[in-house]
């Protein structure tokens, strides 16, 4: 029986080690990573792939280049979220064609109003000539903000954060519907993500947001109890 939502939020924890004798279905993990893509996401682009690692040869190697660690060592199976930034133009135009399709279901100035963002503002925001466009924007969103509210967060650096903000998202809806499924996992800072990307096959461009152990937990997998600094200090009401 799956948990609800907050009984699922209250039973993942970040497992150290899991069992090796306990097998988790491919299936069920497949299902969590359709959550996944669920997730919100900056402008609707989803600028994110995942890697669902089950061949016992490719978790040797991801284990090694994660250092080996108990996390990476004794998954069973391993979920990697990848950041692809350079797939703007291809996903902008997912989202006319979908937009276009589904042009009945609006008005006609929201339709022109879909339309321009996509084809002016995304390009606006994503292309970055010779890394010169980027500073160029900054000191534009800059000089405009001193007159009226303006985006700002226009330079290469700041898209790159915003395409690994919605990977997060992502990742997390994944390890929520994990423990939903009584499965667990464990979100790895500690790799090396150049080795990573080779094993995978990526282009310069992909950049690895997460790699997630996943498995069943052992009576030692879980790090003693739960420690949150206390709600007060970090819950401002206003």
């Amino acid at each position: 029986m799956e948990k609800t939502v907050s009984e699922a939020i209250k039973y993942r924890r970040s497992v150290r080690r899991f069992d090796k004798n306990i097998e988790i279905d491919d299936n069920i993990v497949k299902k969590c990573i359709e959550n996944a893509v669920l997730a919100p996401t900056s402008s609707n682009l989803q600028l994110w792939e995942f890697y669902h690692i089950i061949d016992k040869d490719l978790l040797k190697k991801i284990s090694k280049s994660c250092f080996n660690q108990p996390a990476a060592r004794t998954a069973k199976q391993i979920v990697i979220t990848v950041v692809r930034k350079d797939l703007w133009r291809d996903r902008a135009k997912d989202n006319i064609k979908f937009q276009e399709s589904n042009k009945e279901s609006m008005s006609e100035r929201e339709y022109k109003l879909v339309m321009k963002y996509y084809k002016t503002a995304i390009p606006l925001a994503y292309k970055n000539f010779l890394g010169i466009s980027s500073y160029i924007k900054y000191l534009y969103a800059w000089f405009i903000g001193l007159f009226r509210v303006m985006y700002r967060q226009l330079r290469t650096s700041d898209m790159r954060i915003v395409a690994h903000k919605t990977a997060g998202l992502a990742s997390q809806n994944f390890m929520i519907s994990m423990a939903g499924f009584n499965y667990d996992t464990c979100p790895m800072e500690g790799f090396d993500s150049i080795r990573v990307k080779k094993i995978l096959k990526l282009n310069r461009s992909a950049e690895i947001n997460m790699i997630i152990g996943c498995g069943i937990r052992t009576s030692k997998g879980v790090y003693g109890k739960r420690f949150r600094i206390p709600f007060d200090k970090v819950y401002k009401k206003r």
